[in-house]
């Protein structure tokens, strides 16, 4: 079953081209990563796919929606963290919970349960009464997380989600990356770490704009003939820069 469709899209703001013609699918379950520096478009993708922005051509579709005409039915059905949390750091952790709960429409009858829930996966009921800007990046990136499946979306939007945090709080965040695919949860990350690509199942190498490679990490470096995914995506971008040159 597919998740995420994508034919064509391209996104310009004026005369700058942010997303020029991506096409791909992304199938229920799935860890597909986009990886690429910043500025390549994968920011852009994922706010068009969330139904924050609107394609200028091309088209695309998230849970059977279209991210044109049904941005709203697309946001009722997702769940999206930016590399920001979005959360409110006057609140406590206990608040942005009960904050986002709300936001997300959650059934008031199941919203202690799906509270509970969030301070057990992101281990942090000890920190229920602590107020958000005293929490660690890892802390945060945490709760961020808990946030964006309180409403249990079918599909996970994850816009550089481990940035600005230590290696070991990354490890551990993609361990819950890893727990929601295998419950069923089909997660859409975005990244600029070279080795985090390994945990994917697939990956869009995104450049200017555009998707220069995909497919699984192991068969891209086998094509390559080369052991890394930074050795794969250096060749890739200079082959590019090579076809543009010419």
């Amino acid at each position: 079953m597919i998740a995420v469709k994508i034919t064509d899209l391209v996104k310009t703001f004026g005369s700058f081209v942010a997303v020029d013609h991506v096409s791909l699918e992304v199938s229920k379950g799935e860890i597909f990563g986009f990886l690429g520096p910043n500025g390549a478009g994968k920011s852009t993708t994922i706010r068009v796919l969330c139904g924050l922005l609107t394609p200028t051509s091309g088209s695309a579709s998230v849970n059977g929606f279209d991210v044109a005409t049904q941005p709203e039915e697309i946001r009722r059905t997702i769940g999206y963290m930016s590399q920001k949390f979005s959360l409110y750091d006057d609140l406590t952790v206990e608040e942005n919970i009960d904050f986002f709960t709300g936001m997300y429409g959650v059934p008031r009858e199941r919203r202690a349960e799906r509270k509970d829930y969030v301070l057990r996966m992101a281990n942090i009921a000890e920190r229920r009464k602590a107020l958000t800007r005293t929490l660690s990046g890892g802390w945060k990136q945490r709760l961020a997380l808990g946030c964006a499946i309180l409403h249990e979306p079918a599909v996970l939007f994850l816009d550089e989600p481990t940035s600005g945090v230590d290696p070991i709080a990354r490890a551990s965040f993609w361990e819950l990356i890893r727990e929601m695919a295998a419950s069923g949860h089909t997660i859409f990350v975005s990244t600029h770490y070279m080795d985090e690509a390994e945990n994917c199942g697939r990956i869009a190498l995104m450049y200017s704009g555009k998707v220069i490679a995909l497919g699984p990490p192991a068969d891209l470096k086998r094509g390559m003939g080369v052991p890394t995914m930074e050795d794969v995506f250096v060749a890739m971008i200079e082959a590019e820069e090579r076809k543009a040159a010419a």
